[in-house]
């Protein structure tokens, strides 16, 4: 694999393999009243569309049968690799209706490298950035209706590929399925944007050095399970990870990002090390971050440091990134040896700032300078 950065030449962001796509309609879709009632009570991740995007691998054809096919169960034999070994990536990107009814996606393209850097790390096949353009297109204008417009509504997009051989031996499967699924979705958090409370977790790691940390993986989000029920049961809301070598600096939560905003206006983040997943939400907060001529710092960040902070005030704000809950703020702080609020335990005017410049370019309430959304209908 020839490892490359999210930049790429204005030919290449727009290129999208989407008349590959073959559509096979849905023979029994749901009912305007069925997906109406779907809309209204907007969750995460818990209702689906009509259809799904899927396309097949393997030595031979390399990336063919390319289609849009009716959303339902799939067929696996029980010696399937993914179901032994794990062999699987996915990524996750939401698609905006706009105000005049046009719905886009954000930063798609980045998607597409980074699961081509997750599918070399788990000796996958890398898809075509073509090819995935063209599968969210192709997913999305299918199921158009299925977008909400509501306030911090949006599509949810989860591509993923699995080992679809049948087989035990250990080696690199021969024969892949990728496929989109599709989810209407509300906020992550119930209750909306609110500051949430984070248990950091000492005996248990997500990820170390030369592991699959910065890939999209299934394996590093079952890892993080157990420690996540046991921040549940001690009234915490999502878990902080430290680094595994140490035991003693910041990585990232389950699956977001974190930030520290200084009483001084810096704001720091810990650097991309290679354990920690490369967030395109966080990567676009920094652009944005350094636009509006804020110092931002990526660097090591130490437990005991952040507990300092914390007590003195040096630390002002706290919030984590993702793309499920875009920003969010940290109100609290928890282990066996403190609890701290963070501030007042009120988002911070760095963090709704942040998240407003975001959320209002993804929604079209702001010109997008960059160059970050993809119309698709």
């Amino acid at each position: 694999m020839t490892q490359k950065g999210e930049a790429m030449s204005t030919a290449a962001e727009v290129a999208s393999n989407l008349e590959a796509f073959r559509v096979e309609p849905h023979p029994a879709p749901a009912s305007d009243a069925v997906r109406a009632a779907a809309l209204a009570q907007l969750s995460f991740g818990t209702q689906f569309t009509d259809h799904m995007v899927r396309v097949s691998w393997n030595p031979n054809d390399g990336w063919h049968n390319h289609r849009v096919e009716p959303y339902g169960p799939l067929t696996l034999d029980p010696a399937a690799a993914v179901l032994h070994y794990g062999q699987e990536v996915f990524e996750g990107l939401k698609a905006y209706r706009w105000e005049d009814g046009s719905v886009w996606a954000f930063r798609p393209h980045a998607n597409a490298q980074r699961m081509q850097r997750s599918a070399w790390r788990l000796a996958l096949p890398e898809l075509p950035v073509e090819d995935f353009m063209g599968s969210i297109e192709a997913l999305v204008r299918a199921d158009a209706a299925w977008v909400p417009g509501t306030e911090e509504s949006s599509l949810y997009l989860r591509p993923f590929m699995y080992a679809h051989e049948a087989f035990l031996g250990v080696r690199p499967a021969r024969h892949i399925e990728y496929l989109v699924i599709a989810s209407p979705v509300g906020p992550y958090f119930a209750g909306g944007v609110k500051p949430v409370s984070i248990w950091i977790e000492k005996d248990f790691h997500r990820a170390g050095p030369g592991g699959t940390g910065a890939a999209k993986c299934g394996g590093n989000y079952a890892a993080s399970l157990m420690p996540q029920v046991n921040a549940y049961a001690k009234g915490y809301e999502q878990v902080l990870y430290l680094d595994a070598k140490t035991g003693t600096m910041l990585e990232e939560l389950g699956g977001m990002n974190v930030f520290l905003v200084m009483r001084d206006g810096t704001v720091v983040t810990p650097v991309s090390n290679g354990n920690i997943l490369e967030g395109i939400t966080r990567s676009s907060v920094l652009e944005l971050l350094a636009e509006d001529h804020v110092t931002v710092v990526e660097r090591d960040i130490t437990l005991a440091e952040v507990r300092a902070g914390l007590e003195s005030g040096e630390i002002a704000e706290v919030f984590a990134c993702g793309t499920a809950a875009v920003v969010t703020p940290i109100g609290k702080f928890g282990s066996d040896e403190f609890e701290l609020t963070v501030g007042d335990g009120t988002p911070g005017e760095v963090t709704m700032g942040i998240r407003t410049r975001l959320t209002d370019i993804q929604c079209g309430r702001a010109a997008d300078a960059h160059g970050w959304m993809r119309r698709l209908v």
